[in-house]
């Protein structure tokens, strides 16, 4: 891939963009909105100029709503050998291709699984999909050489290429993607209205469940009016879930004991199988999950305090597995939970004690 064309430079386009430029492809940029397309440009990711002639990949980064219209009229006018998109929904766009009687032979769908709360070419880095899996859709009618240049930019953005049927990636999304959004939502919806002192005991865990209902709305609505047949199928699955849950703790109020042992019960299966669940979450790097322990270090609200703990932490030789911030509701301190192998956390502690870290159990 010499020359590419990105259409839509929003979060996901402009950062294919940037990871593209790296690696000496000869980006060219295109938008609805000349501006944004002109601040993607001023970022590094290519030049807002149209090409001289056919790109070599046309990549369509425009809200599902709108895929469909315009890689119609890219096809149409025929600016590149092979055309992606990026839409977070695939079945719907390519069945609106096919109505149109396109020839889909150059045309391939992807989704890239990655992104950020904040939206626009602002919000983009290089590296928004390294490690990251991103979805390919090929079909029998796909072209090799089209498949090559799809594979070429999941190779460059440094992502992770999966084959998928595209129906079958738009079930597989509302489970991991599009019904969680719409839970995380609901739960910060109570939020809205709650007392100032409740809302002042917001710990990590609230703040966990609620992170990704920051999201743009508007972003949102477009990719759940894309898929509201599996994300609805599967919130029918979670309101049952619901409304054994609640009789679940209604019974645990009852005066008869046998009562509150269903509840107790019912309860106890939820969790269960949350527990159930949770553990498939792929861990570090697509991997199994694996269990880690937690070093838990109290730290002042200062510039370079995480800074040290990493270098201290790798002049132990311990590798810090992932990271989690906890801050203190009204207090300049935090706490930084590190999770380690269990084996390196005996050793992580003593050496951060050694060097005057506050150590919390």
């Amino acid at each position: 891939m010499r020359t590419a064309l990105v259409i839509g430079t929003g979060l996901i386009g402009t950062s294919a963009a940037l990871a593209l430029t790296a690696r000496g492809v000869a980006v060219h940029l295109a938008d609805h909105d000349p501006e944004q397309a002109r601040t993607a440009a001023a970022l590094g990711a290519g030049t807002d100029g149209a090409p001289d002639g056919p790109v070599d990949l046309a990549i369509v980064a425009a809200p599902p709503a709108l895929v469909a219209d315009v890689l119609a009229d890219a096809m149409g006018r025929g600016v590149a050998r092979g055309y992606i998109d990026v839409a977070s929904v695939k079945g719907g766009p390519r069945r609106e291709l096919e109505a149109r009687g396109l020839d889909l032979a150059a045309y391939i769908g992807t989704h890239p699984m990655s992104g950020r709360e904040k939206s626009g070419p602002l919000a983009a880095t290089a590296d928004l999909f390294e490690g990251r899996p991103w979805v390919l859709t090929p079909t029998r009618d796909t072209d090799t050489e089209v498949l090559n240049l799809a594979l070429e930019l999941v190779s460059h953005c440094r992502a992770v290429p999966v084959v998928m049927d595209a129906d079958a990636h738009d079930r597989a999304v509302a489970l991991v993607s599009h019904m969680p959004h719409l839970v995380s939502s609901m739960v910060a919806a109570r939020l809205e209205h709650a007392e100032e002192a409740a809302v002042r005991l917001c710990g990590q865990g609230i703040r966990d469940v609620t992170r990704i209902a920051a999201s743009d709305p508007r972003m949102w609505i477009d990719i759940l009016s894309a898929n509201p047949g599996p994300v609805a199928d599967l919130l029918t699955d979670v309101a049952a879930d619901l409304e054994e849950t609640v009789r679940a703790l209604r019974a645990l109020q009852s005066a008869d004991e046998d009562k509150r042992r269903e509840g107790g019960t019912g309860i106890a299966e939820v969790l269960r199988r949350g527990n159930a669940g949770q553990v498939r979450v792929p861990g570090k790097h697509g991997s199994a999950p694996r269990a880690y322990e937690t070093v838990a270090v109290l730290i002042d609200d200062q510039p370079g305090q995480l800074a040290r703990i990493f270098a201290d932490a790798g002049r132990a030789g311990v590798n810090v597995e992932d990271v989690r911030i906890e801050h203190a509701t009204g207090q300049q301190a935090g706490l930084v939970q590190l999770m380690v192998e269990p084996r390196a956390a005996a050793v992580l502690t003593a050496a951060l004690k050694e060097r005057g870290w506050a150590i919390r159990q």
